[in-house]
């Protein structure tokens, strides 16, 4: 017999298979990808442009999504340097973007959002609207009657062998969804407990020790340290991502 966290109104599950279990229990669900699909997710929400999560990789279905869309894609980092145009980096978003349109696909934070896109209500958070978005998950938990998982989505090892597991846990994404949680009313799951306990225990150094994480590190050998100082910042914004048919828009909008 397979044994979860049903018991209890709040959890926390990992990485698509993760939001696969959210999605099959039928919970509203909280998608975290820090370093930085949450927090691209969550500017550009904030500035009124309309995101269209799409499974990666970007290729001719996601070119042929956008088309159909009438959409821009939001490209990789590096591709947007070539390609031009936004990127994943969410201060690539500004209000000039408002009204406009995007395709974003990523490894982790879309892809997790594509699995759980059929629950009753999906959000997107990160530290940058933490309070907010706990907020508005803590009042559809009543309004739906339904449960809470957040999803801290982490990476992917590039070079697994046969029969391991590629999802590689970030830090970030686990102390983001502890925030989050922190501020969730309702019974937690043990798992959820201990991930609450990470983000008080490391409340004080907090972005010294993302800044110092494999995710972060990774960025910031790439050029894009700014990106990581940005997406450390709790509560800089009431931009509420909600899923709502095909595209995001804010929750703030939609829930009275």
């Amino acid at each position: 017999m397979f044994y979860d966290q049903t018991p209890y109104k709040v959890k926390v599950e990992w990485g698509q298979r993760g939001a696969r279990a959210a999605s099959e229990r039928g919970d509203i669900v909280i998608i975290v990808d820090v370093l930085s699909f949450s927090s691209t997710v969550v500017t550009a929400v904030q500035h009124k442009a309309n995101v269209f999560p799409y499974p990666p990789p970007i290729n001719e279905n996601a070119k042929a999504y956008a088309r159909a869309n009438s959409a821009e894609i939001v490209w990789g980092r590096a591709e947007a340097i070539r390609e031009g145009g936004h990127s994943l980096s969410p201060l690539s978003f500004s209000s000039a973007d408002f009204g406009r349109d995007f395709v974003l696909c990523s490894l982790n934070g879309a892809a997790c959002t594509w699995i759980a896109s059929q629950v009753p209500a999906l959000l997107i958070g990160c530290f940058l609207n933490a309070s907010a978005v706990a907020e508005v998950a803590n009042r559809l938990m009543q309004q739906l009657q339904a449960n809470i998982t957040v999803v801290p989505c982490g990476e992917r090892w590039s070079d697994v062998r046969d029969g391991e597991n590629n999802l590689r846990p970030g830090i970030e994404d686990y102390l983001g969804a502890g925030l989050i949680l922190s501020q969730l009313t309702g019974s937690k799951s043990p798992e959820a407990e201990v991930c609450i306990g990470a983000l008080k225990y490391s409340s004080k150094t907090i972005r010294e020790l993302i800044w110092d994480c494999a995710s972060a590190r990774e960025l910031r050998e790439r050029g894009y340290e700014d990106d990581v100082t940005y997406c450390c910042q709790v509560n800089i914004s009431s931009a509420v991502p909600i899923l709502q048919d095909t595209r995001f828009i804010n929750a703030k909008d939609l829930i009275s």
